[in-house]
């Protein structure tokens, strides 16, 4: 992909969209970079709220403590950039009506944590939606092995994961992997976003 310009590059994201479903270790920061980059537009959706062992992998802070997970990010995005458009709900996915509030996005990014609505999620996604691209992270867990991660392309789905990591039950989630993937996913999104602009 060849662009004549940082300002055309900023021009394509600023009107671009992304949806998160999430607002985890993987959701959050991915909101945050996406922000930084410039996208002009994300929808985020999340139903908790903040608890203090989520500070060790998520962008809120201590005072955040207890509030929603959409509130604290709104507050941190607002932050850095006061000019990106937020569209926030508070709810949680239910099998059947997931697809509905990211029909109006360019890219969706799967951060969910339970694998059964991951699972179900990105199934809706793909049947209800299938013009669309949406970006899911698998294999999260422990630290170290970053050159094992990689992306695999099914269609309009692409998958950042390292097939080696072990689930959450039996492995810890330490920040740094979680925001290095929560960051390939963001870069990911910035990628299709720019490639489908040619």
């Amino acid at each position: 992909m060849k662009y004549n310009n940082f300002n055309e590059i900023r021009n394509i994201l600023f009107n671009s969209s992304v949806g998160i479903a999430g607002l985890g270790g993987l959701g959050s920061n991915a909101a945050v970079s996406l922000a930084r980059a410039g996208i002009g537009r994300l929808v985020l959706i999340d139903f908790d709220i903040i608890e203090e062992e989520n500070l060790s992998r998520q962008y809120y802070f201590l005072d955040q403590i207890g509030k929603s997970k959409v509130e604290a990010i709104e507050e941190n995005i607002k932050r850095i950039n006061p000019e990106i458009e937020l569209e926030l709900h508070k709810l949680e996915l239910k099998k059947g009506s997931m697809s509905e509030l990211f029909s109006n996005v360019d890219v969706i990014i799967e951060a969910l944590d339970d694998a059964k609505i991951k699972t179900e999620f990105i199934e809706e996604i793909l049947l209800t939606l299938p013009n669309k691209s949406i970006v899911s992270a698998s294999g999260v867990t422990g630290y170290g092995n970053s050159d094992r991660l990689e992306t695999k392309k099914l269609g309009k789905l692409y998958l950042c994961y390292d097939a080696k990591a072990l689930s959450s039950e039996d492995d810890m989630l330490y920040a740094p992997r979680v925001c290095l993937i929560a960051n390939w996913e963001a870069n990911l999104a910035i990628e299709i976003l720019l490639d489908e602009s040619q």
